[in-house]
């Protein structure tokens, strides 16, 4: 079953998808300041934001890999079975 955030993803574009990650990361590297100069009320915050950004990250990833035509993806093949 998926989730409300991963649905919230699918049918996002990709400019909203680089635009929502690059704020994310912006926020994260803030929230991790503030967490190391006065601490956070909620440092799970953190971790969840890291998530976030994985998963933007991922969605990113999945899309490009899905846009490449059978020679790229072949090739990317070849790379992973060599990195076993």
């Amino acid at each position: 079953m998926a989730t409300k955030k991963y649905t919230e993803l699918t049918q996002m574009s990709v400019e909203e998808l680089n635009s929502t990650l690059e704020e994310t990361r912006t926020g994260y590297s803030k929230l991790k300041f503030d967490h190391s100069v006065r601490g956070l009320e909620n440092p799970k915050r953190l971790t969840e934001v890291r998530r976030d950004i994985a998963r933007l990250a991922t969605e990113v990833r999945r899309r490009e890999v899905d846009a490449m035509t059978a020679e790229e993806k072949a090739k990317r093949s070849r790379i992973r079975t060599r990195r076993k």
